[in-house]
């Protein structure tokens, strides 16, 4: 890929600024969450995102940028199970930045942070199973379809999962 991405770990309060970019905008929330989250309901999530970034140095929420321009364009998760043998991936990307890889670099990148983590059998995540674009990506790296279930507005949610070590 021309423009390599650079994923900085989320840490702070002062990031809730590049989180809302993304958790604010209509396109990207209706298509993963089915809604845009009210201040509140954000606020609540990122308290939730900034203690489980701060938990593993590996894992967590990364901000995304592109490495040339040092320009934001998304955020990502691994996020890891209780018994350490199960991540689940997640990637929100600002519209202007769809349909150009970075979908797929995330993933990559992700994936090859999963494979480092000797504990890490197995890899997850959790697609609207209309997004087209999200299980083209998830099926080249070879996730399979393991359930399809109704999430709290009563829209369908897909688990794809990867066999990672």
């Amino acid at each position: 890929m021309d423009n390599e991405l650079i994923l900085k770990k989320v840490f702070s309060e002062d990031d809730f600024k590049y989180f809302s970019q993304v958790f604010f905008n209509e396109d990207v929330m209706v298509m993963n969450y089915g809604r845009v989250f009210t201040l509140e309901e954000a606020k609540k999530c990122y308290k939730g995102i900034l203690k489980n970034s701060l938990k593993y140095n590996e894992l967590g929420s990364f901000k995304v940028f592109i490495n040339n321009t040092e320009e934001f364009i998304g955020i990502c998760s691994l996020n890891i199970n209780e018994s350490l043998d199960e991540v689940e991936l997640e990637y929100l990307l600002l519209p202007q930045y769809w349909r150009n890889g970075y979908g797929t670099e995330i993933v990559r990148v992700l994936l090859n942070r999963c494979k480092k983590m000797t504990s890490v059998k197995k890899a997850s995540a959790i697609i609207d199973p209309k997004n087209i674009a999200s299980r083209k990506i998830l099926d080249k790296y070879g996730f399979k379809s393991e359930s399809i279930f109704r999430i709290d507005d009563g829209s369908l949610a897909e688990t794809l999962t990867l066999i990672v070590n």
